[in-house]
């Protein structure tokens, strides 16, 4: 059989209008006013844009403010999506084609590598996502006040509403397409989007991974070299944290306690909201005496991804209120509205929240800090 496009990889990537057939399996470019949806373009805009500008902050970080947590992030987040991601688009590569299954399939955007599963766009999210919510948790002062495990649980939170509401929207627009004939891990389901990926993707891999960088990057004025084995061994040791979180849902792994597996995920679920909503609140009454400072990336970055994501959430609602059964007249699957909205709203409460922090941090700014000189590491 052949592993990069089996009969399940065919029928999927078919239905969002292309064949893996005689995929390239290095790299492929595409006109990209000519994809499967008006959306696409835009979205790959906004998430490499947002990459690249997150870069250019956690280099400013590492060289003028001598922090090299952004850095070692950046880096980690694709350190970490090429441990995860290959084994979810050829799970025959790994041995786990019984195990899991064919998951899912991306849908070709602009720019597509390895056999057109793996979107320049998906690379870029790890670091543009990871980002944006160590920034926002980093401004309002909580790793400051509360140290890295306290808050790594609040970009938890902020990983959630954010990602959420791009997952929900995503099989719609034919971003791309979950294989409903996957139990073992599409279901149980909110909608169109697995309640495991909800939970272990959207929350728990960012926030192992934060807490993973900022540890190892504790009190460190580290060289490049120190970066780079610290962002691997992040990213490697990321997924082990999915694995335990994973656990007592995966107990009751099969179709007939599926139930079970949703009381346990929905549990899991409200911990992340009550805990992340509990520090941010907790960030928001607390007065502004540390020495964190706000940065532009923060104050931009995440507002222009929530506005873009809502301007296209509302392009996508005629649609969605026209559709029978979950899915539309494209023959598309849609996602959950109350949730997107509820996550979107939390967004925004975050996003004020830092602005509020920022803007008192601005009007009683602490004295600088002398800069350490790196060391070899």
């Amino acid at each position: 059989m052949d592993q990069t496009c089996d009969p399940t990889a065919e029928r999927i990537t078919e239905s969002l209008g292309f064949s893996c057939r005689h995929a390239d399996p290095l790299v492929t470019f595409r006109n990209p006013f000519h994809l499967a949806d008006g959306s696409m373009p835009i979205l790959e805009l906004l998430i490499i844009g947002g990459a690249v500008f997150a870069l250019v902050h956690a280099w400013r970080r590492w060289r003028h403010d001598g922090d090299p947590v952004n850095l070692t992030l950046w880096f980690a987040s694709v350190a970490y999506l090429a441990v995860i991601e290959p084994p979810l688009y050829f799970p025959g590569w790994f041995g786990l084609d019984k195990q899991v299954g064919f998951i899912f399939s991306h849908n070709v955007f602009t720019v597509q590598f390895m056999y057109d599963r793996l979107p320049l766009y998906i690379i870029a999210f790890y670091p543009a996502l990871s980002q944006l919510a160590y920034e926002l948790v980093r401004v309002l002062g909580l790793f400051a006040r509360r140290g890295p495990l306290a808050a790594s649980l609040a970009v938890a939170f902020v990983c959630q509403v954010f990602y959420e509401v791009f997952d929900q929207l995503g099989p719609q627009l034919r971003w791309w397409a979950w294989n409903p004939d996957d139990p073992k891990v599409n279901q149980p389901a909110l909608a169109s989007v697995p309640m495991n990926s909800m939970f272990l993707f959207a929350s728990v891999s960012f926030a192992a991974l934060t807490y993973l960088v900022v540890r190892l990057t504790e009190a460190r004025a580290l060289t490049g070299v120190g970066i780079t084995w610290r962002s691997i061994a992040a990213g490697v040791l990321a997924p082990l944290a999915m694995g335990i979180a994973g656990a007592p849902a995966g107990a009751f792994q099969g179709g007939g306690h599926l139930a079970i597996q949703r009381a346990i995920i929905g549990v899991e679920l409200a911990a992340v909201w009550i805990v992340g909503l509990w520090l941010v609140t907790d960030a928001w009454r607390a007065p502004r005496t540390d020495t964190v400072s706000g940065a532009l990336f923060a104050r931009t970055y995440p507002p222009v991804y929530l506005g873009v994501l809502a301007v296209l959430w509302l392009t996508a609602l005629p649609a969605y209120f026209a559709a029978s059964h979950g899915v539309t007249e494209q023959g598309t699957p849609i996602g959950s509205l109350w949730y997107s909205a509820l996550c979107a709203a939390a967004a925004a409460g975050v996003i004020l929240a830092a602005r509020r922090a920022a803007t008192s941090q601005r009007r009683h700014p602490a004295p600088p800090q002398p800069l350490a000189k790196p060391v070899r590491s």
